[in-house]
């Protein structure tokens, strides 16, 4: 049953953020009268030493009786203060706000990394589309994996960036719901010896904006872990899909790119291949945070009101999260700044059916209804299926028979460069619409810069 109860092998990632968490309560108990001034130093330098130990890796757990980080802590801190004065320590304190402080003091450091790293993609990003090369190589865009219309490279590029900016918004949401402070709270009824106030005081020494406002809430509330989860599956799902897109991209088939060789691997048995591993394990381990999403939204969907005994199963899923996250965003801008394009297999890919939209458009400049250019443009693909050719081969009088709008420009619509050009409205593909793209992201990596947890806050842990 021991070792079934216990959380110590998993929940010592805690073990900065219990002692930031107790060094703190111990002024409160001083500042409330529960402790002397002196006994506040003596725990406070006793704390700072356990945390010594555990930062050198010299702290050792005495099993069976170390079950969790708090209790481990806390056990150590008799050792090194006396065990009378360790006691006072818990005074007015459950392992139920403590533990829920705690997380959210970890949940902080967590987001605060992420953020930069997935700011770094954006960043990178943003400096692969801004390349010459990238705005000038045109390759096909593609809806149910069909070939559509052109698009440049860098405006594939900053589908995905953009898509990220709104992962590192609702990273900073998620942030902004989560910092505050629980500890004060009890096991769930409140604190007998705190004064109206001390709980804010004690909070804006953890770094936190504000306090819960209800204890039985406080104790039980993991909306936090749930939100984080939530906000790394949709992550995870946003980078599986640009891991898709390119390891399809630099298929045999495709060859739009060429991935960095620290990024992919050769084949065990065949020598020509090159294999998109990292995308690979991008992509598979967007599962894996798909599944720690449901795994704590069903472990809390059937909770009684407070703490239960069940929340000890948080922990190793958010941990989880974050150690896979901090792996893979890296990864991800890595495989991106060492992607190779070949702007001349793009070329090869596109073929005059792509401009088939931009010969309906050039009937609707002659006040043709939409409706009707669209089903024109279609008979012309069909006609060219039947004349063996391109629609960029049909004769005037070939279109001409279609509809007698058509007239002896309109082989000037069949230009791929035309065509991103001609799209030139906020959000397209013309030179000066991806222009106008990376202006809005630089104004958005600039404007957010300074979102989420500070360097100071941070510190505490």
């Amino acid at each position: 049953m021991e070792e079934f109860n216990a959380s110590i092998a998993f929940d010592k990632a805690l073990c900065m953020a219990d002692i930031a968490g107790s060094k703190a309560y111990a002024r409160a108990l001083g500042r409330s009268g529960v402790l002397t001034e002196n006994e506040v130093k003596s725990m406070c330098k006793g704390l700072d030493t356990i945390r010594n130990e555990w930062t050198d890796g010299t702290f050792e757990i005495s099993w069976p009786g170390d079950e969790d980080i708090h209790t481990a802590n806390e056990r150590r801190l008799g050792e090194v203060v006396g065990t009378d004065l360790a006691g006072r320590l818990h005074t007015g304190r459950s392992r139920n706000d403590q533990v829920a402080t705690d997380l959210r003091l970890w949940l902080r450091r967590e987001v605060f990394d992420l953020r930069r790293s997935l700011r770094a993609l954006i960043q990178t990003a943003r400096n692969v589309a801004a390349d010459s090369k990238a705005q000038d190589a045109v390759m096909p865009g593609y809806t149910h994996l069909q070939r559509a219309q052109p698009i440049r490279w860098s405006h594939f590029v900053l589908s995905h960036a953009w898509a990220w900016t709104r992962d590192c918004e609702r990273l900073d949401a998620l942030f902004e719901r989560s910092d505050s402070c629980p500890l004060g709270s009890g096991a769930l009824a409140g604190h007998p010896f705190f004064p109206p106030g001390e709980r804010l005081h004690l909070a804006r020494e953890l770094g936190f904006s504000c306090i819960t406002q209800n204890s039985l809430d406080a104790v039980a509330d993991r909306d936090f872990c749930v939100d984080f989860a939530q906000w790394a599956a949709l992550l995870g799902a946003h980078l599986a899909r640009w891991s898709e897109d390119l390891i399809i991209y630099g298929s045999a088939e495709f060859g739009f790119v060429q991935f960095g060789g620290k990024y992919s691997t050769g084949s065990s048995l065949m020598p020509q291949k090159r294999n998109p591993d990292a995308l690979e394990l991008i992509r598979g381990k967007a599962a894996r945070l798909q599944a720690a999403a449901t795994q704590l939204v069903a472990l809390i969907s059937k909770l009684p009101s407070a703490y239960n005994k069940d929340l000890q199963e948080d922990k190793e899923a958010i941990f989880d999260v974050a150690r896979t996250l901090r792996l893979m965003l890296p990864v991800a801008k890595g495989v991106l700044s060492t992607l190779t394009i070949v702007p001349e297999k793009m070329r090869v890919a596109l073929v005059p059916a792509m401009l088939a939209t931009d010969l309906a458009e050039y009937l609707v400049r002659r006040g043709v209804p939409f409706r009707e250019t669209h089903h024109i443009a279609g008979r012309a693909v069909r006609l060219a299926t039947e004349k063996k050719c391109t629609i960029a081969d049909l004769s005037l009088t070939d279109l001409q028979s279609l509809h007698s709008a058509f007239d002896k420009d309109v082989h000037a619509i069949f230009n791929f460069e035309a065509s991103l050009q001609i799209r030139d409205a906020e959000g397209g593909t013309s030179l000066r619409a991806q222009q106008s793209q990376l202006v809005a992201l630089d104004a958005w990596l600039d404007r957010t810069r300074d979102c989420g947890p500070t360097e100071k806050a941070v510190a505490i842990v």
